[in-house]
């Protein structure tokens, strides 16, 4: 490659002295075609029979498609056949237009015709390759006979469709000069002109112009002059639907795409996922989920991403990747520590604001609007940090760590996922903290207890006495303390039993399930007399005991760990 580069001849761009279409914003949805049961099925190793068509036909409808492109009746037997199931069959809804694709070839257009008798919405779409390498390698022709290629169809179309507007059918045209990014705009302006009067359309009959990127050969930036120039110089611009049909061959279709929206384009042919040739079209999910982000109603529904996505898999038998935007199985995932404690510490600010907006860094859509709540946003590797485990377990369990007992935790966690060398599943992971810290009930544990409770008249001054009976290894033996609180007291009454080296430091208390006989689970942090910190967790039906639980768990802990 070191000296192949040179073969390539650069796009020229064009001279653009000023431009508007950076200045501008898009403020709301285009119309969707959806194209994948013709250019999405034709780029298949093995294309969907009528059935698996039928499926995904009926699957774009749900998702609120309002015009697709249903396939090329005159370009094989597969493609007639799904036509008529879809027209006889009675499966489009009265809001839905369907689209067929022919080449401006009359014996193909007199098929087309057939294939759509009885439809009551269709857009006929026509097309001729205009641009300048097509016309010197496959056509061997100049503009004017490309020119003359369109315009005829086009006058056969017009002539063809009257009787079929007659008999009732909301019959509308579409015009796209193939591989327009590659054509000289003047050129492409005065033919897609010309197709505008011999289609007699007007500001009420307006004709799709779709401008396809047929193959991808400049930057979006490039191709949003180009649309900009094309919209300004098409005599009665209110006479067209300015539509896109981006390819994906440098990766750059959504791009594409929205800088073709704010050039001027109305209208978007994509697909489910950018299936297609080659690299594929425009993703539909991508581009229209990026408008949701920004607070516009793209006018699809994503809401069941899962469902959409088998669908699509199993009737096209290709693979939504793991990283596709927004539909990829690892999307909503995070594995880096700083960001699972960024996406906590935001998950946290949202419960505690109450905030009516998304705010969660590096979740740039709440999985829950796509139908995803139920998977796991947090994943636990050897890369996670501290704030990961902490995450899955108040996500998964209803554990609300403490921060200061996070590291620990994690760290806890940390060496597990190096010990095996893959990711943790939240259950391993409460495994863990369970035989961490609520299994921690060796060599003290406590048997029986009561607590006696007295106040002043005013309710002021409460003095509390615990009794009860401990084990220690074989040992039992009994304890009693007061203080002005459960945990004071008992606390005050182990201190003569070998575990006066402890201090009390802090500690978290909080249900993990809902009503009357709701679980309340107690965190403690102690501090040995070296200074070190020493967490336990205890969990109990009584408020009162699950502290308790707490302490000895900790003070076992720092002594099994010696």
């Amino acid at each position: 490659m070191k000296q192949a580069f040179q073969k390539y001849i650069p796009f020229a761009p064009l001279k653009m002295e000023q431009r508007k279409w950076p200045n501008q914003q898009i403020t709301q949805a285009p119309v969707w075609c959806s194209v994948d049961l013709r250019d999405g099925n034709q780029a298949l190793v093995d294309p969907m029979n009528v059935q698996e068509k039928l499926e995904l036909f009926h699957t774009l409808v749900d998702t609120g498609v309002k015009e697709i492109e249903v396939g090329f009746p005159s370009a094989s037997e597969t493609e007639y056949e799904f036509l008529r199931a879809l027209i006889d069959g009675g499966h489009i809804p009265e809001d839905v237009t369907i689209q067929v694709l022919v080449q401006a070839r009359p014996h193909l257009i007199q098929k087309t015709f057939e294939a759509i008798d009885g439809a009551k919405h269709v857009i006929f779409h026509f097309y001729n390759s205009t641009s300048t390498l097509q016309r010197k390698v496959v056509f061997k022709t100049d503009m004017d006979g490309v020119i003359k290629i369109a315009v005829d169809a086009a006058k056969l179309i017009y002539e063809l469709s009257q009787p079929a507007i007659a008999k009732g059918m909301d019959l509308r045209y579409e015009y796209s000069p193939e591989s327009f990014m590659g054509t000289e705009m003047d050129n492409a302006v005065e033919i897609c002109a010309q197709v505008l009067d011999a289609l007699h359309a007007t500001e009420d009959k307006k004709v799709v112009l779709n401008l396809p990127t047929t193959v991808e050969n400049c930057l979006p930036n490039y191709f949003a002059d180009e649309i900009e120039y094309f919209v300004s110089k098409l005599p009665g611009r209110e006479r067209a639907v300015i539509s896109l049909h981006p390819h994906n061959d440098r990766g750059t279709g959504v791009a594409t795409a929205e800088l073709g929206l704010l050039a001027g384009a109305e209208r978007i042919e994509a697909t489910l996922f950018g299936n297609g040739e080659r690299t594929g079209n425009v993703d539909m999910v991508t581009l229209a989920l990026n408008m949701y982000t920004q607070g516009i109603d793209p006018k699809l529904d994503f809401s069941d991403m899962n469902k959409i996505r088998e669908v699509y898999e199993r009737v096209t038998k290709m693979k939504v990747g793991p990283r596709q935007p927004y539909a990829g199985e690892l999307v909503f995932t995070a594995f880096s520590g700083s960001h699972q404690d960024a996406i906590n510490k935001g998950t946290q600010y949202m419960e505690q604001t109450n905030s009516p907006y998304w705010e969660i860094p590096y979740l740039p859509i709440d999985p829950a609007d796509l139908g995803r709540q139920y998977e796991p946003i947090v994943r636990i590797n050897s890369q996670s940090g501290k704030g990961g485990a902490a995450f899955v377990m108040h996500t998964n369990f209803g554990f609300d760590l403490p921060k200061a007992m996070q590291p620990e935790f994690g760290y806890i966690v940390q060496k597990e996922t190096e010990r095996i060398g893959t990711e943790l599943k939240p259950e391993r992971i409460y495994q863990l903290f369970k035989e961490e810290y609520l299994d921690a009930q060796t060599p003290y544990q406590l048997i029986r207890h009561s607590f006696m409770e007295s106040t002043g008249e005013d309710l002021s001054n409460p003095h509390v006495v615990f009794k009860g009976t401990l084990r220690h290894k074989d040992t039992v033996f009994e304890v009693e303390g007061e203080g002005n609180g459960p945990i004071d007291a008992f606390f005050n009454a182990i201190h003569g039993q070998k575990m006066d080296r402890f201090t009390f430091v802090d500690y978290k208390e909080h249900a993990v399930t809902k009503g009357s006989d709701s679980m309340a689970v107690a965190y403690i942090q102690l501090r040995d007399a070296k200074g070190k910190t020493i967490f336990g967790v205890g969990m109990s039906h009584n408020i009162n005991l699950a502290p308790l639980k707490g302490i000895l768990s900790a003070i076992n802990r720092s002594v099994s760990s010696k």
